[in-house]
């Protein structure tokens, strides 16, 4: 087989040359043109974040990062924080367009959670979530209350109060990324054990975290908020709203496959539909867009025949969805303020991968996993990413009395770990001799070609 041609290093030294073009030419536009703040600003910088993500991805695998570092670092870089390519008002408009790829992103998980896989990996689920959860949450909360005399925020709280922040600390700090693993997948078309529990333990933890978070806010509420009261009513609100969700998700499903059973025609248009309108919508009426899409995904490719027909059509449009998701969540990283809160931010990133670590091993060991899973059954759960940012906005709105050093601590180390966290898996899946394999099986299985005569 030859090279390909983007991967010799004359296809590498034109693309460094038409990102090094691209560059400059959107710096002289944004110089040299009166800059209108609106819809037409957010398109091109979308546009040229796409261009650009694309161009850093190919340029990163050289010294053998993931994808998904080459989109965030071209966010990161023509954001308004850096070079200022990509202004603060174009990124929030790119908001709408995170909305799909979220939603999309959520699908395909969904899609990727198979029965007979879940049942393989049932008790490594059941452990993992036991392990994670507690023992992440304790460890780093723990850790955060220790360094609570070097963060400003927490000098002047009480003890009583400290300890609630630093346990809404550790609960926070469960959360993971399923975009980050999807993202990779897609990359890298990995497959086997390490893949197939990675996938399931993040998407399902999901729905682990929105409910430990919206339990512990609720205990902070009541150390925080001296007139505050514990109000059966807020958890009955998340009860109905994580059965709307899956109930929505279900029918969402159901109403997915039927159309693929009987058209299946034009189904990216039906996704991008579903994925734009069917988001707001389910913001509107307070129910869970993510658990919603990924249920459906679930439905279809468990209880249809036509669960490979929509990975097809989404994977179709993942590499887009992909760098428009990480670069956008680059251009929204704010280095001066990562660079205020640093030490603190290693730190806990340093915790929080550690404690992931051990727990990890720990319910490895009990499950009997296989030597992959054991190993690197860590790497895919150090990345964090929307859903760590959605989090931090609904404590920010349901605790008030937290000062916004908090929000700027969390921010900083999620961050941290969602440009960490792609690589470390990265390099799990490579250490396993499972990248690859995916593609090998579909290579393998494609028909052979008729002898010529």
């Amino acid at each position: 087989m030859s090279a390909h041609p983007t991967r010799t290093w004359r296809g590498r030294a034109v693309q460094a040359a038409v990102l090094l073009v691209s560059f400059s030419l959107m710096y002289l536009a944004q110089a040299g043109i009166p800059h209108t703040a609106g819809v037409l600003d957010a398109i091109s910088g979308l546009g040229f974040l796409l261009l650009a993500g694309t161009l850093l991805s190919e340029l990163v695998e050289v010294v053998g990062l993931p994808h998904l570092s080459g989109y965030l670092l071209a966010g990161i870089v023509a954001g308004p924080h850096v070079l200022h390519l990509v202004d603060h008002r174009s990124v929030q408009h790119m908001g709408v367009v995170n909305a799909l790829a979220l939603a999309l992103i959520a699908l395909a998980g969904g899609a990727e959670l198979r029965l007979e896989s879940l049942k393989r990996v049932l008790k490594s689920l059941a452990w993992a979530t036991l392990m994670q959860t507690v023992l992440v949450t304790v460890v780093t909360g723990a850790a955060f209350l220790a360094l609570s005399p070097f963060i400003p925020f927490m000098r002047a709280l009480p003890w009583a109060s400290a300890a609630m922040v630093a346990l809404l600390w550790g609960a926070m700090a469960t959360s993971r990324s399923p975009a980050a693993v999807l993202g990779l997948m897609s990359q890298l078309r990995p497959k086997g054990p390490l893949t197939e529990f990675s996938v399931a333990f993040v998407m399902l933890s999901n729905v682990v975290v929105i409910v430990v978070v919206a339990l512990v806010v609720a205990l902070a509420r009541l150390v925080l908020d001296p007139s505050a009261t514990l109000e059966p009513a807020a958890f009955s609100a998340l009860g109905r709203e994580l059965l709307g969700s899956a109930a929505l998700g279900t029918t969402l499903g159901i109403v997915l496959a039927v159309y693929l059973r009987l058209f299946g025609g034009q189904l990216l248009l039906v996704l991008l539909g579903l994925g734009f309108g069917l988001s707001a919508l389910l913001e509107y009426v307070h129910l869970d867009p993510l658990l919603s899409f990924m249920v459906a995904g679930f439905v279809v490719q468990n209880f249809s025949n036509g669960g490979e027909k929509l990975l097809t059509a989404v994977e179709k449009t993942g590499a887009v969805v992909f760098v428009v998701f990480f670069a956008t969540a680059g251009a929204h990283l704010d280095l001066s303020l990562l660079g205020q809160v640093w030490p603190i931010t290693l730190a806990m990133v340093a915790v929080r991968a550690g404690a992931t670590w051990g727990a990890a091993r720990l319910s490895s060991r009990v499950a009997k996993d296989e030597p992959a899973v054991r190993r690197w059954g860590w790497s895919g759960l150090v990345a964090q990413a929307g859903l760590t940012f959605i989090l931090i906005v609904i404590v920010q709105r349901a605790i008030p009395e937290l000062d916004a050093g908090f929000a700027t601590l969390a921010v900083g180390v999620a961050a941290a770990n969602e440009v960490l966290g792609p690589i470390v898996f990265k390099l799990g899946l490579d250490r396993a001799g499972e990248s690859g394999k995916a593609l090998e099986r579909d290579v393998s299985e494609a028909p052979a070609e008729p002898a010529k005569v």
